[in-house]
């Protein structure tokens, strides 16, 4: 987790000034609960908002995680993305954007 903090690019704030490096706080799932990813993220000034193994409430951390679940489900469903059978970059860009193109308009069928 400490390499993954450290790779965090700036994040604009809409302020003047130098713009931030680490986010005010880290929502994370029962996975990351250890001693030591919250000391990491305490180190680096980031509030950890980790999730309690052994605590079953799903009332505040992690109950939106099925929507990014959700989406994953919707690339799954083209078989070139899941597993990456392309060697360029570009073509597997343009995959990865047509199939979320066909998924926006699903979606615009599906509500309007």
């Amino acid at each position: 987790m400490a390499p993954t903090l450290d790779a965090i690019p700036p994040l604009s704030t809409g302020r003047r000034g130098r713009p931030r490096h680490r986010p005010d706080k880290l929502h994370a799932d029962k996975a990351y609960d250890a001693r030591i990813r919250r000391q990491e993220c305490r180190a680096r000034g980031i509030v950890p908002r980790i999730a309690r193994k052994g605590v079953e409430s799903s009332e505040k951390l992690g109950r939106h995680r099925w929507v990014v679940e959700r989406t994953h489900a919707w690339f799954n469903r083209f078989r070139r993305l899941p597993v990456r059978y392309e060697r360029r970059h570009d073509i597997y860009e343009a995959f990865t954007t047509l199939a979320a193109s066909l998924i926006t308009l699903n979606q615009i069928r599906r509500f309007c």
